[in-house]
């Protein structure tokens, strides 16, 4: 396989911001050098303070200044309330949905409309991504967990089954590892979900579980649970491209999110800084997953000299 141009992709917002913060974020990242940018709310439907319109607002915007605009689908679909919101957000006339869930998928295919496959549809072999393909994928994520000898053997199988829609890796941010219906945010507080009076917007990064030995084991957002360190495989975007790896996505976090694109971004012309965490960025770092090891691990820092 010969090497790809990677591109770089700013994922959702996972966390519960305000409405200026969003807008602050996204007038910044107009200028960033990503060439795809990914919106809305996938996490939890109580956070209702940015409407499809006001996506749509930004994702116009940002489609002016040069960048491809997606429109992620919510990943855990708890009530009829949800399709409706859900089959509004297919049927947006404008932008690309990115499916995070089967119904998204259910009803993009129906309606014969292309689509982005999300990871968390868990697409590990070339007979999956085929299905979807068919189904009008144009796109699909690599699981977080999947290693990268696992992502070079499955690229090759599809390779050699004409199977070509780009893949994107997740290489930046924390990772989101799992959905329940119950709020765990909500629960610290000691508020019932259905009145959560929103607690979660305390935490524009999340809340932190640590292990009684003190280490950030997760990061709790809401529903979601996501890792406690934070993935950084800047110094494998060179292998990604020659795997054929079409995009590396960045998950959004609050603060210095334009180094953290700048870095990435010098990464893929070859500008590799020395290995540990990023400027003015203050968090742990793992890349376990990536090399087939437990997804905590810093393999980079354990292999320094």
């Amino acid at each position: 396989m010969t090497a790809t141009t990677l591109e770089l992709s700013l994922g959702p917002v996972l966390f519960y911001w305000t409405r200026e913060d969003y807008a602050d974020f996204y007038r910044a990242a107009a200028d960033w050098p990503v060439e795809t940018v990914t919106l809305g709310e996938s996490v939890c439907s109580r956070r209702r303070d940015m409407k499809l319109d006001d996506w749509l607002g930004i994702g116009r915007e940002l489609a002016q200044s040069g960048k491809r605009v997606v429109l992620a689908s919510q990943t855990l679909i708890e009530s009829e309330a949800d399709l409706r919101d859900l089959r509004k957000l297919c049927d947006n006339g404008e932008f690309t949905v990115e499916a995070n869930d089967q119904s998204a998928v259910q009803r993009l295919a129906a309606a014969g409309l292309p689509f982005v496959a999300g990871a968390a549809l868990n697409l590990y072999n070339p007979a999956s991504l085929a299905v979807l393909a068919r189904a009008g994928m144009q796109g699909w994520q690599a699981p977080v967990e999947m290693s990268r000898d696992d992502l070079t053997r499955l690229l090759a199988d599809c390779h050699e089954q004409g199977l070509e829609a780009p893949c994107e890796v997740f290489a930046y941010g924390h990772l989101p590892l799992a959905w329940s219906s119950r709020c765990f945010t909500a629960r610290r507080h000691q508020k019932p979900k259905d009145r959560c009076k929103f607690v979660c917007q305390k935490y524009p990064e999340g809340l932190a579980l640590r292990s009684q030995e003190s280490r950030e084991v997760f990061t709790l957002n809401g529903i979601q649970t996501l890792s406690g360190a934070c993935q950084d495989l800047r110094h494998e975007l060179p292998t990604m491209a020659e795997m054929g790896v079409a995009s590396a996505r960045l998950s959004p976090r609050a603060e210095s999110m334009a180094e953290v694109v700048a870095a990435f971004d010098a990464a893929r012309r070859g500008a590799l800084p020395a290995p540990g965490p990023l400027a003015l960025v203050e968090a742990e770092v793992c890349d376990g997953y990536w090399y087939g090891r437990p997804g905590m691990d810093n393999t980079r820092a354990v292999t320094a000299p």
